[in-house]
């Protein structure tokens, strides 16, 4: 299975990402999550160590491993580079374990954009392609609302696209957006699940701006996850039994979505 996580920054898709992933663990699948948001959150989200995040260096800055597998050095205009790196190994060899999670942080590509082609780009668009396409993990994608990262063909490898908002005409939009481009390059199933839900009038709010779409339903605003927040703690290991049981109804529907 392969989901791909977005949605307007702030809005809580690194928590929904990390609960997912955990969940899947204790689904008994093997586990790869995948942080392509350059504002990378879900290291924290996890709740890894600080010690063990601290350690975790971007694939984008993996300077030495870039030239080696593309055959350029980085920053350098006009040479030529593979187009087809070898990225078979990456995943295992330079991902963090957590919990039975196996983490990969992506970064950004300075100066980067749909068009870039220097090595950087090449190398993570491979490893996508590869992980997406050919592995038989379970891989949640962490990705910002622009899906930069995301190429064409890589798409067509993924099972469901999930877009979380909360109750806001703006994150109603920009999961407008998330769709309309998500459609353009190729991917085929499509859901939503509405966050920091704390209100009936929020409720009603999402259900009556999504009405039509894909909308799995919401999960609360919850205390219990800005604690986890702020001291750095897995939400998995303090979460209150029916905060859970939403994020397991929410979970379940999304696996059913992405199956079909």
């Amino acid at each position: 299975m392969k989901l791909a996580i977005s949605g307007k920054g702030g809005v809580g898709k690194s928590t929904v990402a990390a609960m997912f992933a955990h969940l899947a663990v204790a689904d008994g699948l093997r586990v790869l999550a995948i942080d392509a948001d350059p504002d990378a959150n879900l290291a924290a989200a996890l709740g890894l160590p600080e010690a063990q995040r601290r350690g975790l260096v971007p694939l984008a800055a993996r300077r030495a491993l870039i030239e080696q597998r593309t055959g350029a050095k980085v920053k350098q205009y006009g040479q030529m580079f593979k187009l087809n790196p070898d990225v078979a190994d990456i995943a295992e060899k330079e991902s963090a374990e957590f919990r039975g999670v196996h983490l990969l942080v992506l970064g950004a590509i300075e100066g980067g954009g749909s068009g870039c082609a220097c090595p950087e780009s090449v190398l993570l668009r491979a490893l996508l392609m590869d992980v997406v396409l050919y592995k038989d993990d379970c891989v949640i994608l962490d990705f910002e609302a622009g899906l930069e990262h995301l190429g064409r063909a890589t798409a067509q490898g993924v099972d469901l696209m999930v877009v979380v908002v909360e109750p806001g005409r703006r994150s109603v939009e920009t999961a407008a957006s998330v769709r309309r481009m998500a459609g353009e390059i190729g991917v085929r199933r499509y859901a939503i699940i509405g966050n920091k839900v704390a209100s009936e009038a929020d409720r009603a709010f999402l259900e009556s701006a999504l009405a039509g779409e894909d909308y799995l339903g919401g999960l609360p605003f919850s205390e219990t996850i800005r604690r986890a927040d702020r001291e750095n703690l897995p939400l998995v290991d303090i979460i209150e039994e029916p905060l859970r049981a939403q994020f397991c109804d929410v979970w379940e529907k999304v696996k059913e979505r992405a199956a079909r």
